[in-house]
């Protein structure tokens, strides 16, 4: 499970909860300019746009789940069982694993716009990262500071879905989600004036009800409805950045797993790893950890951007550290 919002004021964030019953081996990672990228449509990229976010380093590798890069754009990858299907190689098709499509999304483009024409020729194939690491059933929402669009490969082929919620969570496919907003029309952040009955008034109780019978269970719909009403209604201080970035961080929290309350049939429990907050004007990635309530940033501009290697560092445990510096090992 996982939630992913965009949210628009003077500066543009964007982040997500990810929420899985076991631990990734998770760490940001930061991949500057000049670290080699050889991908699976035979391109190979010596030389591109600094990239920064959470995943895995394998052998070198950064397997990201999401991430944004130095002009804006970003990108985070849901849970999508059962319906997400890859395919063989075609001719004529930018073929790329899913495991790669994040860093060569982020690596070549500047924006969705900018990508675009390569969406339209986007082949998502059955090629692993290595045996012990299985491609994983996934849909993707990529933002930038103009748009959101939401990216799945189905057995029907790629989809390309314009997301003006700025909202992911996971099953059922976009197109429900789109549907299933229409049945919350009427929910509003003020107060409304009875409309029951002509000649009978009725007066609420108390605050809130403007959004009585807003979502507030777990399931996908549920999440994907309350993150979106919370994100367009939010009260934005566009003169204050770090309180901007808590009440992004706040809407998260809003539709995080506590654990023990949603159980899976092996008896796992979802739990919420971290919780991100990425502001695509600044440069810095943000984020809360299961483990560190106290949110722990990092800059681009604290590395150097023109290294080969790729920069990493655990999710911080420190309740201290409010600027994090990467290394190289």
């Amino acid at each position: 499970m996982c939630t992913a919002i965009r949210l628009k004021s003077k500066d543009t964030y964007f982040g997500r909860n990810l929420d899985l019953s076991y631990s990734f081996g998770q760490e940001v990672l930061l991949t500057p300019r000049n670290h080699a990228f050889v991908f699976t449509d035979g391109t190979r990229q010596d030389s591109h746009y600094a990239i920064l976010g959470i995943g895995t380093l394998v052998n070198g590798y950064p397997l990201y789940a999401d991430a944004f890069n130095e002009k804006g754009l970003a990108i985070a990858g849901l849970n999508f069982p059962d319906n997400a299907v890859f395919f063989k190689k075609v001719e004529g098709k930018a073929n790329v694993s899913p495991y790669e499509w994040i860093p060569y999304l982020l690596s070549k483009y500047a924006s969705i716009a900018e990508a675009r024409p390569m969406l339209e020729k986007l082949n998502l194939v059955n090629i692993p990262f290595s045996e012990k690491l299985p491609l994983a059933p996934l849909h993707w929402i990529l933002s930038d500071k103009e748009e959101s669009i939401v990216v799945e490969s189905d057995k029907d082929g790629i989809h390309v879905y314009e997301n003006p919620f700025d909202v992911l969570t996971n099953n059922p496919p976009f197109p429900f989600h789109r549907e299933n907003m229409r049945r919350y029309l009427n929910l509003s952040a003020r107060e409304e004036k009875s409309r029951f009955a002509d000649g009978l008034s009725l007066t609420p109780f108390s605050v809130g009800f403007g959004s009585m019978f807003l979502p507030g269970d777990y399931s996908s719909p549920s999440r994907f409805v309350k993150a979106c009403f919370l994100a367009k209604n939010v009260l934005l201080t566009p003169e204050d950045e770090a309180s901007e970035r808590r009440r992004f961080l706040q809407i998260l929290e809003s539709v995080s797993f506590v654990p023990g309350t949603v159980v899976n049939p092996d008896g796992s429990t979802e739990r919420t790893l971290y919780s991100s907050c990425m502001n695509l004007d600044r440069k810095t990635y943000s984020y809360r950890s299961e483990t560190n309530a106290n949110t722990t940033t990092v800059f681009m501009e604290d590395h150097d951007l023109e290294a080969k290697a790729v920069f990493h560092g655990p999710l911080s445990s420190e309740r201290d550290l409010l600027r994090q510096r990467l290394i190289v090992s």
